[in-house]
């Protein structure tokens, strides 16, 4: 079984892009093959089989305008994601009352295809957490473990 895994990215300011590049080298150097897209599109995750999403929560909720599109299609799509695992990291600030929901989006488009999530997202508050890169690492084996 290949350990390869697909990281995208929903990134407004580039926080969460910072954030998958530091995971992309941990898990390189862990010996997966690693897919890292910042702009990502249908054909780069339907066939995939380990997916990690890292995105922000834009505007009042939303996900970030990079990711948009994917999600758009995958709602409209009729794809069957059952081969796929997948977690997810988010960044948000606590002084929305919308915090991290781009993660529930992401979870729900993903499910909602048949895709299996396989640990607690990961959610970082930036209001008060200044480690991202550290967050994101240390809760990482939750995802890789299961694969």
């Amino acid at each position: 079984m290949s350990k390869s895994i697909c990281i995208i990215t929903g990134s407004t300011l580039g926080g969460a892009e910072y954030v998958a590049d530091h995971l992309n080298d941990v898990l390189t150097e862990q010996g997966y093959q690693v897919e890292l897209f910042n702009q990502a599109e249908l054909a780069d995750i339907q066939h995939q089989t380990a997916l990690l999403v890292v995105t922000s929560t834009h505007g009042a909720g939303e996900l970030p305008e990079n990711i948009q599109p994917l999600f758009q299609q995958l709602a409209e799509s009729n794809l069957d994601f059952s081969q796929m695992k997948f977690g997810v990291v988010g960044l948000g600030s606590s002084d929305y009352d919308t915090f991290c929901n781009a993660v529930n989006l992401v979870e729900q488009g993903l499910m909602a295809k048949g895709a299996t999530q396989v640990c607690e997202s990961l959610r970082i508050d930036v209001v008060n957490n200044f480690d991202h890169d550290g967050t994101a690492e240390a809760w990482l084996p939750s995802f890789t473990s299961t694969l």
